[in-house]
């Protein structure tokens, strides 16, 4: 699931070498934290949010498959 995330983030931002994404395990599911260099977070979160909501689709429909819950969130 990093590596998805990882992928698709690096993928719309100028500056990939910056974008970092953690895990952390909580309770029932994983949070994915993504941090982007300040210049890229709003190719990442898009007009009206609609990147950031399409990547938390695609994660959720992975984590479906894999039986797992997953919340993705953006570290300004």
């Amino acid at each position: 699931m990093k590596e998805l995330l990882e992928f698709m983030v690096k993928s719309l931002v100028e500056q990939a070498e910056a974008v970092e994404v953690t895990s952390e395990e909580t309770g029932t599911e994983t949070v994915y934290h993504i941090k982007t260099a300040d210049s890229d977070i709003g190719r990442v979160i898009g007009k009206q949010g609609r990147i950031i909501k399409a990547i938390r689709t695609v994660a959720k429909a992975a984590a479906v498959k894999e039986g797992t819950k997953v919340r993705v969130e953006i570290v300004e």
